[in-house]
């Protein structure tokens, strides 16, 4: 007993060191570069190689194969691989379920979500999400293209519309109303469409990140009915759709979040408004995995509630 008390700030040392050293090689093997692991683990380069290096000498055996371009995992790395991220999730789980009762919760959250999104929404989100969390430090990453999340070390990604099947897990936050709006100065130029098939006459501005930017959906289920529309100015922002339905330029179908503002100061004036719009579903998706970090979980129960209450209609 005393050999061990005497020698316990060494195995204290030795322990963590071979936290940092699997961690360092779980994030070289998913993201296939160690450039590319120190990145996502906020570390250099070299001490990313360093702990791979030492682990496979703790361990006798090589787990990565070396090219000048990429890396790959050998079968010994294969079976590190498999096992290793549920581990590092479960001690995480261990430590936070120890100290997040007091401090709340801390380390990083690394969070994707598409642009306009990301900046009129979500950016609020997190900063109710992390008020009480003094040592929780947030990176919000913008892009309107689907994050790698296991490559870029993305704990949680926010997506609109229908998902693409994958190895993601995803919880639905609830449905993104829809309106269709214009200018009051539009409307005294061109007059207000009455029926979906009037909008033919009209200049519609196209938001071509939707999936089909000219076809425009009124109604649900068995009552839903598309139409056609054309306009001059097609873009892939919703918000400089936004921006060009209040200069005037033509009618637009945007995400309500968007456009609230401005239908509220009556800088824009919602049309056929009798007629239900489809809404755009709304999912927090995340990597599979044994165990979901306890600030995870805790964030995504905190984006039920906050959509339900300040975006969203129907029930998650």
């Amino acid at each position: 007993m005393a050999d061990i008390e005497k020698d316990y700030p060494r195995f204290v040392l030795k322990s963590m060191d071979i936290v940092d050293e699997i961690r360092a090689f779980v994030a070289t093997a998913r993201t296939g570069s160690f450039t590319a692991g120190a990145a996502q683990l906020g570390i250099s380069n070299r001490l990313t190689s360093k702990y791979v290096a030492e682990l496979e000498a703790r361990l006798g055996a090589r787990l990565l194969q070396r090219t000048t371009r990429r890396v790959g995992l050998t079968p010994a790395g294969e079976r590190l691989l498999a096992r290793a991220p549920a581990w590092l999730d479960e001690l995480d789980d261990l430590i936070g379920a120890v100290t997040e009762d007091a401090r709340g919760y801390s380390g990083s959250l690394r969070i994707s979500a598409p642009v306009t999104f990301g900046e009129v929404y979500v950016a609020g989100l997190l900063s109710r999400f992390a008020a009480p969390h003094a040592d929780l430090t947030i990176d919000l990453r913008l892009t309107d293209a689907f994050a790698d999340l296991a490559a870029e070390g993305i704990d949680l990604a926010f997506r609109i519309g229908q998902l693409p099947g994958s190895f993601l897990k995803a919880r639905r936050l609830g449905v993104i109303p829809a309106l269709v709006v214009a200018s009051p100065a539009y409307i005294a130029a061109h007059g207000a469409p009455q029926r979906p098939a009037d909008l033919a006459h009209h200049a519609c501005i196209l938001d071509t990140n939707r999936r089909d930017s000219q076809r425009w959906r009124f109604g649900r289920g068995a009552d839903a009915r598309d139409v056609i529309v054309q306009g001059r100015f097609m873009v892939n922002s919703a918000r400089v759709v936004r921006d060009l339905a209040l200069a005037g330029k033509g009618i637009a179908y945007s995400p309500d979040f968007l456009l609230r503002a401005d239908v509220a100061a009556g800088r824009l004036v919602p049309l056929l408004t009798d007629l239900a719009l489809p809404g755009a579903d709304l999912s927090a998706v995340y990597l599979g995995g044994a165990v979901l970090p306890r600030k995870v979980r805790a964030l995504i129960d905190f984006a039920v509630a906050d959509a339900r209450e300040h975006l969203t209609s129907g029930t998650p």
